[in-house]
């Protein structure tokens, strides 16, 4: 291509990137054959965070670095292909820069040098270059070939390094028990009990998936949590944490969250009036290592380590030892409660474990929506209540009917969600004849939280009041709590 189109993309006042007068004299117009005099044997790939995170990788070849854009890195794994596009020949003073690129000018934004080195030439053909790379952090043999146009791909001919693995999918999260504190306190981590969404958060090549606890993806759901892919670059993660909406007073507030878990893709004002937090508090897979097996304190010293501190995210802290401590100061801040962790267990995905405890200031429970009752007065012709149950060895069981914490915007939000769910016949066969006076018969799919002041002897809800709908859970996972 020869330097043209790249002067061409530049003016020299108004970026720090090197604008050479002129092309190089042994610039060729393709760039075909193998012939070795016709080339040096530097490599670089540089970060680039533009409009859209992506590495640039970059081979000396006739006096100038041949370039490809490449949306995710370069990949380790030799089963998955991954994008590339071609971009005009830089300078081989490019090789070297770093530095940001102003808003506006063309490749806007910062580029840093994410590895260099140099490289074996194996073929280097208009449709296919083969190298192989040497580099302090990458060390294999690559192919480009080209699939349209300046549409390329790029594949990994060797094996992945040893010990790494691919980022897994399909990963459920570990869930706590409903207990007291531990009297071994010496064996125990305390953390903050968070009232949000449970997620589970994978990074890979600057891109996020947010995954809810019953393995929908939510990602849209919260764009402000896009930033984490650039918080951590390169660095591919599966993280667990919880997604919270923090009330005036600095306290999560799953009422407020309410609005937005329920819109798949919000609007910017939404966004902007209703901003949420992910707090993280657990490291599965970091850097192609699996710590599914490592214990709790390796796990949380790995995911303090990594740059997980901005506006939207963070990693709040936890404390060693000392249960009684924490649970009078989050009771003081008006906190939910307390989650002990064994210092000594592994991660357990999908299991209810008790090496995990829940330890509430505050009663909550699940419950499946089974029915309801039309309301008197103000709410007559609407949901005057709801029927609840929670999953039984042979079907359901009755858990009572909760007729408060609601607002007109949900009770209509509510109404709408269960009217095509009707049935004939309820799901259940143990609601007390006075419940079933008037009933409006539901499928079991709708899950809601509800606070309470105790479970009764014949196993209702004394006192519960609306909380929310929890769409992030399976009705056939809730459990009374």
């Amino acid at each position: 291509m020869g330097l043209d189109t790249y002067r061409a993309k530049r003016d020299a006042a108004k970026t720090p990137e090197p604008v050479p007068e002129w092309d190089v004299p042994e610039v060729a117009a393709d760039h075909t054959g193998d012939d070795q005099d016709r080339r040096g044997d530097t490599f670089v790939v540089q970060e680039h965070h533009a409009t859209a995170l992506h590495w640039d990788v970059r081979l000396e070849r006739d006096g100038v670095l041949v370039s490809w854009a490449v949306p995710k890195g370069l990949p380790l794994d030799p089963s998955r292909n991954g994008l590339a596009k071609q971009t005009e020949d830089h300078p081989m003073a490019y090789a070297t820069f770093e530095g940001d690129i102003p808003r506006g000018e063309y490749g806007g934004g910062h580029v840093s040098v994410w590895d260099r080195g140099t490289y074996e030439l194996l073929k280097w053909r208009d449709r296919e270059v083969k190298v192989v790379l040497h580099g302090e952090r990458v060390d294999g043999t690559y192919v480009f070939f080209r699939t349209d146009g300046q549409d390329w791909m790029v594949h990994r001919v060797d094996p992945p390094p040893p010990g790494w693995s691919p980022l897994p999918t399909g990963v459920s999260p570990m869930l706590a028990t409903t207990g007291a504190l531990p009297a071994d306190d010496g064996r125990w981590s305390y953390e903050v009990k968070w009232d949000g969404v449970r997620a589970l958060v994978a990074v890979e090549g600057g891109r996020v998936t947010l995954t809810s606890r019953n393995g929908n993806d939510i990602t849209a759901a919260y764009p402000e949590l896009r930033g984490l892919g650039l918080a951590l670059g390169s660095t591919p993660a599966l993280l667990d944490g919880e997604v919270v909406a923090f009330d005036a007073n600095g306290r999560p507030d799953f009422g407020r969250l309410q609005s937005r878990m329920h819109a798949r893709k919000p609007t910017p004002a939404l966004v902007r009036d209703t901003p949420v937090t992910l707090l993280l508090f657990d490291a599965l897979h970091v850097e192609g290592e699996s710590l599914l097996d490592k214990p709790y304190e390796q796990r949380r010293e790995v995911l303090e380590a990594l740059p997980l501190s901005g506006e939207r995210w963070q990693v709040p802290p936890a404390f060693p030892g000392d249960g009684e401590a924490v649970m009078t100061a989050t009771k003081a801040q008006g906190m939910e409660g307390v989650v002990a962790k064994r210092k000594d267990s592994r991660y357990e995905p999908g299991r209810r474990s008790d090496c995990w405890v829940k330890v509430k200031h505050i009663k909550r429970t699940s419950a499946v929506v089974v029915g309801w009752k039309p309301g008197e007065g103000g709410r007559a012709g609407r949901i005057g209540s709801l029927l609840l149950a929670v999953p039984a060895a042979d079907g359901w069981t009755y858990a009572g009917h909760v007729g408060t914490g609601f607002t007109a915007a949900t009770l209509a939000m509510l109404g709408a969600r269960l009217e095509p769910l009707r049935r004939e016949a309820p799901a259940l066969d143990d609601v007390p004849r006075e419940h079933t006076r008037h009933a409006v018969w539901v499928e079991p799919e709708l899950v809601v939280e509800c606070d309470y002041t105790e479970w009764t002897r014949d196993g209702r809800l004394r006192h519960p009041s609306y909380k929310g709908l929890r769409d992030d859970v399976d009705p056939r996972t809730v459990v009374r709590e």
